[in-house]
């Protein structure tokens, strides 16, 4: 419903060649087991969960470069900001989250993918 996500899911999308991504509401069911199953309040809803092979679990700002890493150029370039330290870089991230309705806006529902977008979201 966030503006903010639709536009961070809709810019992943389009430079994610390779098709690495895949994507889920935290509203719904897979997204709730995952959060169970790593110990994350599952009512928090205000940040960016990133799940590798292996398990590994990222969320807020250390998911979204882990993300960047995987873009292409020059995008990939923004992972450098990895070596800040994380209570740092999510003290920023807090603040957008926390604003980010009152600055992007808020939709009525969730996107609709298209039919070829389709396979890269998680029901």
């Amino acid at each position: 419903m966030c503006n903010f996500c639709n536009s961070s899911v809709n810019f992943i999308l389009k430079r994610d060649k390779k098709k690495v991504f895949k994507f889920a509401s935290l509203q719904s069911d897979f997204a709730g087991e995952i959060l169970r199953r790593n110990g994350i309040d599952e009512t928090t809803l205000n940040t960016l969960i990133l799940t590798e092979s292996g398990g590994m679990v990222y969320t807020r700002s250390s998911a979204a470069l882990r993300i960047a890493r995987r873009l292409r150029f020059p995008w990939h370039l923004s992972y450098v900001f990895i070596i800040v330290p994380p209570f740092i870089r999510d003290y920023f991230y807090n603040i957008i989250a926390r604003n980010r309705y009152r600055w992007f806006g808020k939709r009525d529902a969730c996107r609709i993918p298209t039919a070829e977008e389709r396979e890269r979201f998680v029901e």
